[in-house]
This record gives structure tokens, sequence and C-alpha cells, in this order.
């Protein structure tokens, strides 16, 4: 069915394409989907990706940036030779597929685990710190005037809005009540620099092949406020994925990270982005209780959700580490 949907679709915007084959649904979630499909055309297939809210879906979660502004942060990134995918078309009532985009293809890997193992990836490995560095930076620097409308966020209303959704569970937790204690502690008041924030800026949302990055995905969460946000959630031990000597994506120091940003431009202020590495971990904490209690009492109860919820002990240990005296 989505096939002929989507071959109606390709023929509008791509000359001479004949269809579409091997469309797979790679994900889901509560309100999109990924698709990956071949665009048929005489001169060569064209890989492409389809990113959507299906007709009749529920509306985005509030912090989400929406699926149009997605598509025009995307390209804007493409366009000033960022690693992001091309978007070749946006979506229209009319074609029947519901709201989103389609982009095309970027060869590579996105399994965090095969990229910190896989023989393919150990040139790269080394090289992939410093690189996000100059990619932050990069994200960072594109002109205001050119970006969609976006929520703004400061550190002050970030911490409100954690502690109302963990307070929302009635689950309390000891660990989460002295983080909440330290930032507001260590609020350091808004930002002197206010920019584009990716928002899920990290390993497992990177397509990475054997030369390092190619493309950087997953920009729901985009907003303005601090860049430093971007540089602590990227650090956050989550993301290390085991290697938890290596703060950036199990694979590279904070050193380097701030290295490629200042390389490119940025200006770092560590403490920010410890700041912002303390927030992170405590956001991924609540989000997977956020999990567990739409595991226990619906309307999901995948044991996907439960296995998410389960980590939020892990966070716990890892908001202790780094708040001890020599956490860091």
């Amino acid at each position: 069915m989505i096939e002929a949907e989507l071959a109606r679709c390709v023929a509008s915007f791509h000359p001479g394409a004949t269809g579409v084959t091997g469309a797979a649904k790679l994900s889901g979630g509560a309100s999109q989907e990924t698709w990956t499909f071949d665009i048929v055309h005489p001169g060569g297939n064209i890989g492409a990706i389809l990113r959507r809210a299906p007709p009749g879906y529920g509306a985005a979660p509030s912090r989400a940036a929406g699926l149009d502004a997605e598509a025009s942060l995307m390209q804007l990134a493409h366009d000033a030779g960022l690693p992001s995918p091309r978007v070749l078309h946006v979506l229209r009532p009319e074609e029947g597929l519901g709201t989103g985009f389609i982009m095309a293809r970027v060869e590579g890997e996105t399994i965090a685990r095969k990229i910190l193992r896989d023989e393919q990836f150990a040139k790269a490995r080394p090289l992939l710190a410093r690189q996000l560095g100059k990619v932050a930076a990069g994200i960072h620097g594109l002109p205001a005037t050119k970006l969609p409308k976006l929520r703004q966020m400061t550190a002050t209303k970030e911490i409100g809005d954690l502690e109302r959704e963990y307070r929302g569970f009635d689950w309390p937790r000891p660990v989460f009540e002295l983080a909440l204690r330290w930032l507001r502690d260590h609020d350091p008041g808004p930002s002197d620099e206010v920019t584009l924030v990716h928002g899920d800026f990290r390993h497992g949302n990177l397509i990475i092949g054997p030369d390092g990055v190619r493309a950087v995905l997953d920009w729901e969460l985009a907003h303005f406020g601090d860049p430093m946000e971007d540089l602590g959630w990227s650090c956050v031990n989550s993301w290390r994925f085991g290697e938890i000597d290596k703060p950036v994506g199990g694979f590279g120091s904070r050193e380097e990270l701030f290295a490629g940003y200042e390389e490119a431009g940025g200006t770092v202020d560590p403490s920010r982005v410890m700041f912002w590495e303390v927030m992170g971990t405590l956001r991924w904490g609540v989000m997977c209780c956020g999990m567990m209690q739409r595991f226990r009492i619906g309307p999901d109860h995948s044991m996907e959700r439960a296995m998410i919820g389960r980590r939020a002990s892990e966070t716990e240990i890892d908001l202790l580490r780094l708040l001890a005296p020599r956490g860091r």
C-alpha cells in the first residue's frame, strides 16, 4: 500500500522516476515512522528515507520542533556543508502520506556498539570526538535569520520542567532529588550566547562510516538555547555504550570535543558543559522513569518500554559519580 502512495508522490517531484521499490519500515513510535525505499529511475535507483507522522496520528510531543521544522533544519545544515541528509521533498496533504518529508539515504552505520567495536570503524574512532566538536560548532553557527520558529529554553526553565515531570510520577528517588538540588544550586543563568541547539546531539543519532561522521539525525528536539547543552548531552554516560572512560560517545575525550569545537570557531565554557552533562543525565533518568510508568499503567505494555525504564537505576549511578568530589 505505501509503495503505491510513495510512487505517486515521488513522480510529482523527481523527473523520470518510474516508481519505488523495497519499502521497509525501520522504526516506529507513538507519532512518527521511518521508512527506507529506493526511487526507481532509468539512470539508476536512488536510496531514500521517509520520515512521517501518518494520517490520523496524534499530536507530536510538546517538546518536538515538528517535522516541517526538522526538514528545514536538515536542509539548512546540508546547504551549509554540515553532515546532514539532503531533503528531497516535504509531504503535502493531498499526497495522503501524512506529515513529514523524504530525504536522500546516507549509507553508513548507526548502531553504536558496532561503531565502537567493529574493525571497519577502527580508523574513524580516534577522529570522531573532534569531528563532533566541529559539527556542533557548525550547527550552532547556522544563521538565526534562516531558522524556523522554535521554542526557546534556558537552564532555569529546563530545571523547572524536569522537576515537574519527575514529581508527576509520584515515584521518589533520592538520587534524583540530590541532582535537582545540585542543578538549582549551580544554575548558570541565561547564556550570553543563544543559538540553535540540536537537542539530541549524541552517539546513536549519527551515521558513521569508515571515514567518520556522515550525517547527524533526529532533529526533533531542536530549539534555541545555550550551545553548551549539546556538548554536555553528548558526554552523558548512557551514550558511551559501555566505554565509560571515553566521555564523548565511548570513542573520545572532552578535550578532543572541545578542541574540534574551537577549531571551527566556537567558544567552550567547560563549567557550563559540566552543568548540562548533569542535567542531561538526570533528564535521561526521568525519561526512563516515564517509560516505566507507561509500561506499568498503560497504554503501552511493550517489553521495550520496560527495558528502557529499568535503566533509570543506571543514571542514578552516573549522577553519583558526576556529583562526587572526584566524579569527573
